[in-house]
């Protein structure tokens, strides 16, 4: 039997001039610890937690023989409210942090 050629994929709507982002991409503004990391400006939660991995990557902050914990600096006790979590827990302390 022949294959028969995919139909063609419909092209995705444009999007309208002044639609919602979607949760992801939507600006929140940062709590005055949070700014205090990734900037006072509202940014969308996926920069915010690269902002704050950089943070942790440029201040030596995971476990060496835990990878998956991060060890609260000052600036991130502040923002986590204890002084080591995991990479999982960290998003449940940032969006305390964060709002629309």
């Amino acid at each position: 039997m022949a294959k028969t050629p995919a139909a063609p994929k419909k092209a995705d709507a444009p999007k309208e001039a002044g639609a919602k982002p979607n949760g992801l991409q939507q600006p929140l503004k940062p709590s005055a610890e949070l700014a205090a990391i990734v900037g006072d400006k509202p940014l969308p939660r996926g920069e915010v937690v690269s902002k704050v991995w950089e943070h942790i990557k440029k201040n030596n902050l995971q476990n060496p023989q835990n990878k998956r914990e991060i060890v609260a600096d000052e600036k991130l006790k502040k923002v986590f409210g204890v002084d080591k979590c995991s990479m999982f827990e960290m998003n449940k302390h940032l969006a305390k942090h964060l709002s629309a």
